[in-house]
């Protein structure tokens, strides 16, 4: 869920569509090669109100680590990865599985890893306060998960597809269908945090986060591969998609914008 200033709200999708391809068109020019989100991306109106501008202050992370959470195999239930059974009744929409592997930049399996991930229902809203939405809210999906990977590096999730959403980035602004994933390295300030997405999405092209991302390739590892492999007979469609940490070919991170 994403928040912006209603100030923004007076452009218009066609506006924002042709600062997009005004930014593509220069970068393709330029010949270099961008992974990372754009710190600031002027068609991503309140991008510059989500990252530095300041010089950075060093932390005590041992005071951070007095305030932390401390993760374990014992504290993750098996039952918090499947996002259908945390309520009574079945959630509304189309029943998938998302599994895939974390990776580092070697292809070696990152063991034993936090992943939570925190998703829109089906008819695009989030359990929140600030989600005004007007759509139905699902009494039987809460939209947030958690897991650990096993000793190849994998994950698994139950949950149902997420709609679109309306946003106020400018006017006629939809977000296209996405997850978003938190992973945690040995403590909390190694969190990490990015989204994945489905294929084929036509709101791909209209949509300034998504395209923060100037790098066509770079984009792509963000969106997520029907396998029909995962796919459960008669109840769940599957989808794989692996988290890369490091490397020349990671996963682009929102860390790397905010």
């Amino acid at each position: 869920m994403t928040e912006t200033s209603s100030d923004a709200a007076v452009a218009s999708q066609a506006e924002i569509s042709a600062e997009i391809a005004a930014i593509g068109a220069a970068y393709a020019a330029s010949g270099s090669v961008e992974t990372a989100p754009r710190l600031d991306y002027p068609p991503y109106r309140s991008s510059i109100l989500r990252h530095p501008t300041k010089d950075l202050h060093q932390a005590d992370p041992e005071g951070v680590e007095l305030w932390s959470p401390v993760f374990g195999e014992q504290d993750v239930d098996p039952l918090e990865a499947d996002l259908t059974v945390q309520r009574r009744g079945e959630p509304i929409g189309e029943r998938m599985t998302v599994t895939g592997r974390v990776l580092d930049g070697e292809g070696r399996p990152v063991r034993h890893q936090l992943v939570e991930i925190w998703q829109a229902n089906a008819g695009g809203r989030y359990v929140h306060q600030r989600d005004q939405h007007p759509a139905p809210l699902d009494p039987a999906f809460t939209g947030v998960g958690r897991c650990l990977t096993d000793a190849d590096g994998r994950y698994r999730f139950t949950t149902i597809k997420p709609g679109p959403y309306p946003w106020r980035n400018h006017r006629n602004a939809w977000r296209p269908a996405h997850i978003h994933f938190s992973v945690f390295g040995r403590q909390l300030t190694q969190r990490l945090v990015t989204q994945m997405y489905f294929p084929g999405d036509p709101l791909f092209a209209l949509d300034p986060i998504y395209q923060a991302i100037t790098d066509q390739a770079a984009r792509d590892r963000l969106v997520a591969t029907y396998d029909h492999d995962v796919t459960t007979p008669e109840w769940a469609t599957g989808y794989r998609w692996d988290l890369v940490l490091t490397g020349s070919h990671r996963t682009p991170l929102e860390g790397d914008v905010e």
